[in-house]
């Protein structure tokens, strides 16, 4: 359950604590819509390199307070300094906004809807606010999500990404018969240290075919560059890169290599391989890396040579990430940071026994996704901050 909605439960029979906590929800989603607004407009994020010279910048802001069903809120609508920015979130002088659609549609982003039915939303509105929503009416505003999650796949790009990791997850969903299918994910931290999921696509497995049209998919809408993609050891990765990204690094998941050579060793051997092998990546330099990557083959090459072969076979993938910064290598040795996201997925879906249809899918992922964006928005990796002028120089 997340914040949101232990709120909503916590506040549920108490009318003014339901008010205070939307109220604070809607004018803080105000705001956020105001100033990606402005973003959209300059074509910048705020403090961005991109928006030196550009002639215009961001000029403060001024308030307005607007009525709405939980009370006054205060809204900061921002300025440019040539005067030409008008924002579309609100109308122009007034001071009442209706906001019953947008909280439904707000339920259903905040992931209410994988545990929720339509008829139950349409009874808890009910109670909230005393207006009646039949399950159909919910389902119908609910769809207003459908073109935001269109205009998300179509959005225009960053043009570089230091660091983009690519994974999938399976997730049920009904065709003709039920079945688990792939959502093929990519998420990228940029030179400057910001993160977002860059787009997703769902097909019935995981192959190279999808995961090709996907990062064409991606070049054709402005990532033009990427210094390093992260995955697990899907065949044909590496060539797939090569033909769309050919100046890109690659490095393998470690976690995942690790995982691969536990599933392949005796039980009683794992622990001490797994701790063995965790000593790869905590070295000063890549050179002692690779003197502990050497010392693991000479151990255990003898009991697991089949094991032992195919890690060599890789070894040029295995230790990339040390060509980069040390105070960012702790993320870009595995594909750990798109797990949690795929985390995120699972836990909201898993209430669901399945989705009925690839669209219903598609939007409960895209809604994640952005939710995903808005929060890291402007957000800083952690290391990348400390070496920002270092991983710029890695462009052209």
């Amino acid at each position: 359950m997340n914040d949101f909605t232990k709120n909503m439960a916590q506040a549920l029979f108490n009318q003014d604590k339901i008010n205070d906590l939307l109220r604070k929800e809607l004018q803080q989603a105000v705001n956020d819509l105001l100033e990606a607004e402005l973003t959209a407009f300059l074509g910048y994020n705020p403090y961005a390199r991109d928006g030196w010279n550009t002639g215009n910048s961001r000029n403060g802001a001024y308030f307005r307070k607007v009525d709405t069903q939980f009370g006054k809120i205060e809204i900061q609508v921002p300025r440019d300094r040539n005067g030409l920015f008008h924002q579309h979130t609100l109308p122009d002088y007034k001071q009442h906004a209706d906001v019953l659609e947008n909280m439904i549609i707000k339920l259903y982003s905040k992931g209410v809807t994988t545990s929720v039915t339509t008829r139950e939303i349409a009874d808890l509105i009910e109670k909230m606010y005393g207006s009646h929503y039949s399950p159909a009416q919910v389902s119908n505003i609910s769809k207003q999500m459908i073109p935001k999650v269109e205009a998300y796949h179509k959005r225009k790009l960053s043009d570089k990404f230091f660091c983009v990791y690519l994974d999938a997850t399976y997730v049920p969903l009904r065709r003709e018969t039920f079945e688990r299918e792939a959502v093929y994910i990519a998420i990228g931290i940029k030179p400057n240290g910001h993160k977002e999921v860059i787009d997703y696509c769902i097909a019935p497995n995981e192959n190279i075919e999808v995961w090709t049209e996907l990062l064409q998919s991606m070049k054709s809408r402005g990532l033009e560059q990427v210094e390093l993609f992260l995955s697990d050891g899907v065949v044909g990765m590496k060539t797939a890169l090569a033909k769309t990204y050919p100046q890109a690094h690659f490095q393998r998941c470690l976690v995942h290599v690790m995982r691969n050579i536990c599933a392949k060793v005796r039980v009683e051997d794992r622990e001490a391989i797994m701790n063995e092998f965790k000593q790869i990546h905590q070295q000063a330099n890549k050179a002692a890396a690779v003197d502990v990557l050497h010392a693991f083959y000479a151990k255990w090459d003898k009991s697991y040579n089949h094991v032992i072969r195919n890690l060599k076979d890789i070894e040029p993938d295995l230790l990339v990430f040390y060509n980069y910064p040390k105070q960012i290598r702790a993320s870009i040795y595995s594909t750990n940071m798109i797990e949690s996201f795929n985390n995120v997925i699972k836990r909201k879906a898993k209430p669901k026994a399945e989705f009925p249809t690839e669209q219903s899918l598609d939007t409960f992922i895209g809604i994640q996704a952005m939710s995903y964006n808005d929060r890291y928005f402007n957000r800083i990796h952690k290391g990348f901050g400390q070496v920002q002028d270092t991983l710029e120089s890695y462009f052209d």
